[in-house]
């Protein structure tokens, strides 16, 4: 499941942070599906953070993945 999660945040989720001039990468899956993932660029530290790892990353992960619960920052 790992590089099916890295495949779409590659494809789908960094093209969308980069118009923004961010990124994000994965960091870890949990044993409870939670997938922990990085932003870098200018999404690191963003107050619009939060909203584009809800609306964004988990959203287009648990679209594509099933059985993916959360996606979080570390």
């Amino acid at each position: 499941m790992e590089e099916k999660i890295k495949t779409i945040l590659e494809r789908d989720v960094v093209p969308i942070l980069a118009s923004h001039g961010g990124g994000c990468e994965f960091v870890e899956l949990t044993p409870n599906n939670i997938v922990k993932v990085k932003l870098t660029g200018m999404c690191c530290g963003c107050r619009g953070a939060k909203a584009s790892i809800k609306g964004v990353v988990e959203g287009i992960l648990k679209e594509n993945i099933e059985g993916i619960k959360a996606v979080e920052e570390i």
